[in-house]
């Protein structure tokens, strides 16, 4: 008999998200003096902030090494931000050391290959719904949603009203 993953949303306590292609479309725009600009959802940040507030631990893994996303990051109040990561359990490693986690208590969200390692030994693999196949295969669940339109808030969400923790009057102040 197979486990719903509904089952597993009581034990998270620590969310893991790559940034393209889940906190983002994975859409980089290239502007004329060579920047790359990102889109992310002021829903997954009101989520995240409102995670955070609660006392969920919120964590980013990601290749990508732009500052900008580390900027936004930390104005909501994420603390543990891995940027230019390309050996993403490496991270994942150090965040299990230092919070003494279990992998039944992480849920972590990435959409492509070099999420794979981390997705296998976590005990919720999520990913957005425009996921590679690779992903999605592993995944114990696939959000509705797509990367950058409310992936992240689809899981968080729903790990806190399970919890009994989702707060609909929260000021996010984002």
């Amino acid at each position: 008999m197979e486990i719903s993953y509904k089952q597993l949303l009581p034990k998270v306590n620590t969310f893991i998200f790559d940034v393209d292609g889940v906190l983002t479309n994975g859409i980089l725009t290239i502007m004329p003096d060579g920047e790359l600009v990102r889109h992310m959802n002021v829903k997954d940040g009101y989520a995240m902030k409102n995670a955070l507030n609660k006392g969920y631990r919120v964590c980013i893994i990601s290749g990508g090494t732009n500052e900008g996303v580390r900027t936004r990051l930390a104005a909501l109040g994420i603390e543990d931000i891995y940027l230019g990561a390309h050996d993403k359990i490496k991270q994942y490693q150090e965040l299990v050391k230092k919070y003494n986690l279990q992998p039944e208590n992480v849920l972590y969200m990435g959409d492509d290959v070099p999420d794979y390692p981390v997705m296998k030994v976590v005990g919720i693999a999520a990913c957005p719904n425009d996921a590679v196949q690779e992903i999605q295969s592993i995944s114990t669940y696939i959000s509705n949603k797509k990367g950058g339109d409310g992936c992240v808030r689809d899981v968080i969400e729903q790990v806190m009203r399970v919890q009994q923790k989702w707060d609909e009057n929260f000021d996010a102040s984002l």
